[in-house]
């Protein structure tokens, strides 16, 4: 009598995590380059008036710049985000919810590059920021990625607990 095997667990989304943050990391770093090669550092270049406009500048620290002397802390919490997600993303359960983290993960292995490969040096590298919308902070695409990719993530785990409740309808 043969014994039942188990069922496998097999990597569902792990292709479609990978492809997405590559994707969205190779965007962010061709965009990036575009920038710095077209604009003058600290100089808008009005879009859509004061409102939308590119301004580069090059960010040592996080979000709306906080944590200047922490550039180290940010790429190791970077590079762990994206090795996370790699481990993570055959776990998820939902393609939205893959796609969230793929977002992020996507978004963070674009900065991650710019902290390890842009000066001032490995592992302290300044990140390029490039977007400025009204008085909000300067960003650029890794960091939108980030963003919509945090968004679609809660909600679709939020969507994914509810239907596990039996709460669907």
């Amino acid at each position: 009598m043969e014994k039942a095997s188990k069922p496998r667990s097999t990597p569902r989304y792990l292709g479609a995590v990978v492809a997405v943050m590559l994707a969205v990391a190779a965007l962010d770093q061709v965009v990036k380059a575009v920038m710095v090669s077209w604009l003058e550092p600290g100089v808008p270049q009005p879009v859509i008036g004061d409102w939308f406009r590119f301004y580069l500048l090059f960010n040592p620290g996080a979000a709306f710049s906080m944590g200047q002397d922490s550039t180290w802390l940010f790429t190791t919490i970077q590079l762990v985000f994206v090795l996370g997600a790699l481990w993570f993303g055959p776990r998820m359960s939902t393609r939205w919810e893959a796609l969230g983290l793929a977002l992020v993960a996507g978004g963070a292995l674009g900065n991650l590059c710019d902290r390890l490969f842009r000066p001032p040096g490995f592992w302290f590298g300044h990140v390029v920021d490039y977007i400025s919308v009204g008085g909000f902070a300067v960003f650029n695409l890794a960091d939108a990625a980030i963003t919509v990719g945090v968004v679609i993530f809660v909600v679709a785990t939020l969507i994914a607990e509810r239907k596990e409740a039996g709460h669907d309808g």
